[in-house]
């Protein structure tokens, strides 16, 4: 019998009440992978439960690192410092985390041992070559299949500075280049065609690397070392997206969501649905690990459809998905520009959204780099979110507002980022649950 979990979500009342989100994916792997360099303890609350973050702190305990768990969200990691990692006799499994491969290829670049990071079968399709020829361009000997996983990264090679114009703006991509600069001797500097996300560098200067960085570039020098800190986490802006989007549709919401992460190279989605109309404003605004955090405070509105800004949509781009049901909420039309990156995602968002929308009587169509999404009403039926955790959320969206229930298919991946999805979509209000894949058809 298929092991394959389907979900079903159906029209649902106001969203009300208040919510957690859990820590935010992306700096959950950095703060692992930094506290694991780092000379001393560190101690990071708010870790995310996930299983693509489980598969990094897997990998770097499979190279010699300590970390435990001593409560749920607390990760304890004593670190060996910048040249304490040991080789690993077994391949180092990323799972499904396209971050956890992409940023580990950097770091293992300028170790003294051979590597080898393999992934699942999902990420065994995803494009590597966007960091195999920049770490290469820095001296790392990295082979692969035509670009693909697994890579075999050979160590023993010195590294040296480089000053990168990235091709594409991918925050895993400076990322990987960053960390390789760690090892490398001189400068690293990377540019980029857009700003994106800057974790990696708030994370490497809170651990005491000297950096400096602005919107769309970053440098530092090799040869400093990493000091032990104590990281808290926020919220998850790409978690707490589904929760902003689902009260903006459904009629009579009101929902808070508290402390969310609100770095400006992530919340591009506010700046679009606040341009649609959206009721949505920020409290409490402070501070966590370096990062801005604030509860945000979201009420339905009548959505119109825009052109998205492009400046906006690297700064939105794991929101994109959820874009697709607001659209598909809003009076007119919505059209998505310079989103090419969403097509080597977990899937080809694009395709799997615009798909999954059409069967459910949204008219769609894709453009090589975005989409154009006509509002209008939503009628029940399937969608397939081709094992695309993103994807399986935000359909799930859309059951809310649909005329009949709404069966998603393959949702078994949201376990990868967001494991209480379900039990945080029925607690704010949300009637979603899971059916069996050989179950009959909807209602």
């Amino acid at each position: 019998m298929s092991t394959r979990l389907d979900w079903i979500s159906r029209p649902a009342g106001p969203l009300r009440g208040e919510l957690r989100v859990p820590g935010d994916k992306s700096i959950s792997h950095r703060a692992l992978m930094l506290a694991s360099l780092a000379e001393g303890r560190s101690c990071i609350e708010g870790f995310l439960e996930g299983e693509d973050t489980r598969a990094t702190a897997a990998v770097l305990q499979q190279l010699g690192v300590c970390i435990t768990a001593p409560t749920g969200g607390v990760r304890v990691v004593d670190g060996v410092g910048l040249h304490g990692l040991r080789a690993s006799e077994q391949p180092l499994d990323c799972g499904n985390a396209g971050t956890g491969m992409r940023l580990l290829a950097g770091l293992l670049a300028g170790q003294g041992f051979d590597s080898t990071l393999v992934g699942d079968a999902s990420l065994s399709r995803r494009p590597m070559r966007r960091v195999i020829d920049p770490l290469t361009a820095m001296g790392a000997h990295i082979d692969s299949r035509d670009g693909l996983p697994p890579l075999h990264i050979r160590g023993g090679s010195g590294l040296h500075g480089v000053k990168a114009d990235t091709p594409v703006a991918s925050a895993q991509v400076k990322s990987a280049i960053l960390l390789a600069g760690l090892y490398a001797e001189g400068t690293t500097e990377v540019h980029e065609p857009q700003p994106t996300r800057d974790y990696t560098e708030r994370m490497l200067a809170a651990f005491g690397w000297p950096i400096t960085f602005g919107p769309g570039w970053a440098r530092l020098d090799g040869g400093h070392r990493l000091q032990a800190v104590d990281v808290r986490i926020p919220g998850d802006f790409s978690s707490a997206a589904f929760f902003i989007v689902a009260a903006c549709v459904t009629p009579g919401s009101r929902l808070v969501l508290r402390e969310v992460g609100l770095n400006p190279r992530r919340t591009g989605l506010l700046d679009v649905l606040r341009a649609m109309g959206a009721d949505i404003t920020i409290e409490h605004l402070g501070e966590q690990g370096g990062e801005p955090v604030g509860d945000l405070r979201v009420g339905h509105a009548s959505l119109r459809g825009i052109e998205v800004p492009v400046a906006l949509v690297a700064d939105m781009i794991d929101e994109c998905p959820a874009l697709f049901v607001a659209a598909a909420c809003a009076q007119g039309r919505t059209v998505l520009r310079g989103a090419a990156e969403l097509r080597v995602k977990e899937s080809d968002r694009i395709a799997v959204m615009a798909a999954g929308m059409r069967r459910l009587g949204v008219a769609v169509t894709e453009r090589p780099d975005g989409a154009v999404i006509e509002g209008g009403a939503l009628r029940g039926g399937e969608a397939d979110s081709c094992g695309d955790h993103r994807c399986a959320m935000s359909f799930a969206l859309a059951g809310l507002v649909a005329a009949a229930p709404v069966r998603i298919r393959d949702c078994a991946n949201v376990a990868t980022s967001f494991p209480g999805f379900l039990d945080a979509a029925r607690a704010a209000g949300m009637v979603v649950g899971t059916v069996p894949a050989a179950d009959e058809a909807l209602e």
